[in-house]
Formats: C-alpha cells, sequence, structure tokens
C-alpha cells in the first residue's frame, strides 16, 4: 500500500465501536490517509472492548492483531520520551505524543475535551467530523467505500440500510450525508 502523505492517529475510543473502525481502516487501506496507533493505544482498545462491549479476552485481542497484521506501519514507537512535555489530559498524552513521534496531523478521538492543549500542526476531530471531511475529498467515492463495507459484512449478514443505521449511532452526519448521496447524488466539486 502506498503511504498516504495525510497522517493521522486513531484514539482507542474511536477503534471500539464496529462498524466505525471498520470504516476508518477501509478509509486508510483506501489511501485516505495513513493511519498510526500505540501499543498503548491499541492495548486500550483491547481493554475496552472487553470491559464496555463485552467481547472475550480472546477475541478482542484478535481484533487488535487483525489490525496491526493489515497495517504494520502504523504502530509508533519510541514516542514515550515525549509523553512528559504534552500539556493535555495526562491520560491521554501517551496519544498526542504518539501524533507528535508520527508527524500526525489530526488526532481522531471522541474525547477532544482532552486534547485541548496539542502541539502545533497537530489537532484532535471527533470521528464524525474527520469522516465528513474525508467524505467531502470525494463523495462518491466514500459512499462506494461505505456499499463495499456492507457487502463484505456477511457473519452476520449486514446490509447496507443496518450499516448505515449502525453508523448514524457514532457518527450521524456522515451516516446522513453518505445516505443522502447514495440517494440523490451531487457532482463532485
Amino acid at each position: 500500500m502506498f503511504p498516504a502523505p495525510f497522517r493521522v492517529v486513531v484514539d482507542a475510543c474511536a477503534l471500539i465501536p464496529a462498524s466505525l473502525c471498520d470504516t476508518l481502516l477501509r478509509a486508510a487501506a483506501a489511501g485516505y490517509f495513513q493511519i498510526y496507533w500505540s501499543r498503548e493505544i491499541l492495548e486500550e482498545t483491547r481493554r475496552n472492548l472487553v470491559s464496555q462491549l463485552g467481547l472475550t479476552d480472546e477475541k478482542a485481542a484478535k481484533r487488535c492483531m487483525a489490525m496491526h497484521k493489515h497495517f504494520p506501519e502504523a504502530m509508533v514507537i519510541e514516542y514515550e520520551r515525549y509523553i512528559d512535555a504534552m500539556e493535555n489530559d495526562p491520560k491521554d498524552r501517551h496519544v498526542a505524543a504518539a501524533a507528535l513521534k508520527a508527524g500526525a496531523q489530526v488526532i481522531v478521538t471522541s474525547n477532544v475535551r482532552d486534547f485541548k492543549k496539542l502541539p502545533e500542526g497537530v489537532e484532535a476531530q471527533i470521528p464524525d467530523e474527520f469522516l465528513c471531511n474525508l467524505f467531502e475529498l470525494n463523495r462518491s467515492r466514500m459512499v462506494a467505500l461505505v456499499k463495499a463495507q456492507a457487502a463484505a459484512l456477511q457473519q452476520p449478514r449486514v446490509t447496507w440500510e443496518q450499516l448505515l443505521g449502525g453508523l448514524a449511532t457514532v457518527v450521524p452526519e456522515f451516516a446522513a450525508a453518505v445516505k443522502a448521496h447514495a440517494a440523490h447524488p451531487a457532482p463532485q466539486r
């Protein structure tokens, strides 16, 4: 995969909802952006998949290992020395440090309040804002990406409408924009 020049660290909270995580990973694989995370972020994801969603330790670990396997270049290492210099919420300084080390422009997180003070050139965006921004880059391509996502979900089978409904619970503006464009495609700007 050719790495995209736009670098993004995805926080654990955005990797937990399955439909959101899948959409973000598919957008990264399609070259919209270069995705990054750290071992700490993946471990937090694994723990929260168990504690918040009730996945078994085995299933949660398998999901995180699959993410690492498909995106080995996403792993940020040697960021720890920057943690103490970060000025955002102490519990999320490791995420900001990973973003600094990766040269990321954006941290995708549902907890933007924990990322008020970031290094220059890095901003926090909620997943809905981030995906809406990607949607605006190429609406038809993003609709095709979400349709392919729905078609790939076979066990259990998830329809396009069901996927959009699931996405609407976590990224409502993005889901509405995709649905509207799929129903009435507007010309690209």
